[in-house]
């Protein structure tokens, strides 16, 4: 840190330590010179390489949230406050916009939009009850959220389409891999594998993946990701129910990135089996690029915007989408397909590591974000 301090405190309650996003951040802040300090969910081993100093807390219910929120707005040191979630983008306002002590300290915001929350409510059965509580606070909470991200210092978007569309300053950073930090292309494994990383629930297609190792019965699967509280119980119920996949399917909890991304070499294909939701008919994963940078083919649900890619680039299969039966009966037939064609397999490969080529001005979309942080800070 030298004798300048913090530049920038990247700062969320609601997000762990091991979110690609962040790690993805932290480095290119820190190749651009500025020091970063992390306060985050989880456990300071899965830090990102680059951060200066890291600060990890216990993961809380959504009612203490808030006040952790506000803890960690409170103690972080940065010159530029980068907030990754609404609780603390709201107590991030509070501490750089509020009087003295605070409102003189020459702080500046940033906030991080890297998901359209108001769409992301409708994909939660708790959020999406009318009359619900619960779906009442989220719903005001994302409407003041969008109010602070339209006003801070910068607003950082994942995508053109995510909210808020108008603000003070506001740089697109999509979601793509950061160069460096997959591994290259590599040869198949002699086996069939299948690989999924991200958040693991049923709408990301948890059930599905799991209908279609039951299905496909010469691949294995490795899924990488934390699987929601919502529905572990149904996942150890269906477990038990065929105790067979227990065998197939390795379930290997969060890592971060470079720990993930260590499975990739050997794989056969990426799986990006998401729901027919709101927020999923606008989105492009990450893991998309993240699946193609490592010449992975990507086998999808047809939702569009995922789509379109593999059908401009040929670089992967897409299937109908459905209820996780229908969805996991097409997967299947289409791996026992592919692992009865070599030849289509090595094609699709091809293809995927000529998209992971030409995958657009990677490197320039992190260039950009930095050197806009380096100006506030």
């Amino acid at each position: 840190m030298g004798r300048r301090g913090v530049d920038v405190s990247i700062v969320t309650s609601g997000h762990d330590i091991a979110d690609a996003r962040l790690h993805r951040q932290v480095t290119a802040l820190a190749s651009r010179g500025l020091s970063v300090e992390v306060l985050a969910l989880g456990h300071g081993v899965d830090a990102p390489p680059g951060a200066v100093q890291v600060r990890t807390w216990r993961r809380r219910s959504p009612a203490r949230r808030a006040p952790l929120a506000l803890e960690m707005a409170a103690s972080a040191r940065g010159r530029v406050l980068l907030t990754l979630d609404p609780d603390t983008a709201l107590a991030g306002a509070g501490r750089v916009w509020a009087g003295p002590p605070y409102g003189n300290d020459r702080r500046r915001l940033v906030v991080d939009a890297h998901e359209d929350y108001t769409a992301l409510l409708s994909d939660r059965p708790w959020a999406a009850r009318a009359g619900g509580l619960p779906g009442g606070v989220a719903r005001a909470l994302v409407r003041a959220y969008l109010r602070v991200a339209a006003h801070a210092s910068l607003t950082v978007v994942a995508d053109d389409q995510v909210p808020p569309l108008r603000a003070r300053q506001r740089l697109v950073l999509p979601n793509v891999p950061y160069p460096g930090m997959l591994p290259p292309p590599a040869d198949p494994d002699p086996h069939p594998r299948a690989l999924y990383i991200g958040d693991v629930r049923g709408s990301r297609g948890l059930f599905a993946m799991l209908e279609t190792m039951r299905r496909a019965p010469s691949w294995t699967c490795d899924v990488v990701g934390p699987v929601a509280l919502a529905d572990q119980n149904e996942l150890r119920r269906r477990l038990a129910e065929h105790p067979e996949l227990t065998q197939r399917v390795r379930f290997h909890g969060r890592r971060p990135p470079a720990k993930a991304w260590t499975l990739a070499p050997g794989a056969w294909c990426g799986l990006l089996l998401l729901a027919d939701t709101p927020a999923f008919q606008r989105a492009v994963p990450s893991k998309l690029h993240e699946y193609l940078a490592c010449g992975l083919p990507v086998v999808s649900t047809d939702l569009p915007r995922q789509a379109g890619v593999l059908r401009e680039s040929g670089a992967g299969a897409i299937v109908p989408l459905g209820d996780d039966v229908t969805v996991g009966s097409a997967v299947a037939k289409l791996l026992e397909d592919l692992a009865a064609d070599p030849a289509r397999l090595r094609n699709l490969r091809e293809r995927a590591r000529a998209a992971g080529a030409r995958d657009g001005d990677l490197e320039g979309h992190y260039v950009r974000f930095a050197d806009a942080i380096a100006r506030l800070a």
